[in-house]
């Protein structure tokens, strides 16, 4: 019973606008500094200091920011539609600030995952795009973040645009299962599973090692990103407030 009870008393100081501004602005400066040190080891080893693939060389060098782009692509538009739907069922404000916060986001790692994809695709495949599984559940994804963002910019009332984006944004979230698991349910020039295999990993250890510090650098630069748009978007929903009107005297 203690145990619920405080598990909902975290909940409810996570939906106040104010604790979260106060809380995440002692967070950023480690969010982003732990990320610039990741992000500086990660590339380090993942550009300079790993081995080349023995089929793609050079060029698989890509991998260290195609992949990490591709996963916050997915786990962004999944954040994106939770935050959504506890804002539509449980009526909370705050939860439709954070979808508002990670839809911009998401879709600049969606379009770093394509664009980072093509460059790869040329040397591995000779062509900078083909119209397979993968690539185009991508590109509908990156559409969807688009149309989550016009349609909350559509009408005048933010919470008629809130609604309205938040419908969208949890019927268009089938689309990441159809994406992950594309590579199986149909042909595609993708490779299969490589790090999430319940058996050993089909890559070089070092590499491997590489990738899931970039994986984690990517991951800790989201959340600080988020939280760097969730306090802005915060400060304008709540502008009439008593505490934001004090804190900007």
């Amino acid at each position: 019973m203690r145990k619920s009870m405080a598990t909902w008393t975290w909940f409810h100081k996570w939906a106040s606008p104010k604790w979260f501004y106060d809380i995440s602005g002692r967070w950023l400066p480690w969010l982003f500094g732990i990320s610039a040190l990741l992000f500086s080891y990660g590339l380090v080893q993942g550009l300079y200091l790993s081995p080349p693939d023995y089929q793609q060389g050079n060029s698989v060098r890509i991998m260290y920011l195609h992949v990490p782009a591709a996963f916050l692509s997915m786990f962004g538009y999944v954040l994106m539609a939770t935050a959504a739907a506890v804002g539509y069922i449980w009526k909370i404000k705050f939860a439709h600030a954070v979808a508002a916060a990670a839809a911009p986001i998401g879709a600049c790692f969606t379009f770093l995952a394509l664009f980072t994809g093509a460059v790869w695709g040329k040397p591995t495949w000779n062509t900078w795009w083909v119209w397979d599984a993968r690539i185009t559940s991508e590109l509908i994804l990156l559409f969807l973040y688009f149309g989550f963002i016009a349609l909350r910019h559509a009408f005048d009332d933010i919470q008629t645009g809130d609604r309205a984006a938040g419908v969208l944004a949890m019927v268009g979230v089938i689309n990441v299962p159809v994406i992950h698991f594309s590579v199986d349910w149909w042909y595609t020039l993708h490779q299969g599973a490589t790090i999430s295999r319940f058996s050993k990993p089909t890559i070089d250890a070092q590499m491997l090692a590489a990738l899931l510090v970039m994986i984690a650098a990517s991951f800790v630069f989201f959340f600080a990103l988020l939280f760097r748009r969730a306090r802005n978007e915060v400060l304008w929903r709540e502008r009439q407030a008593s505490w934001v009107r004090e804190l900007v005297k």
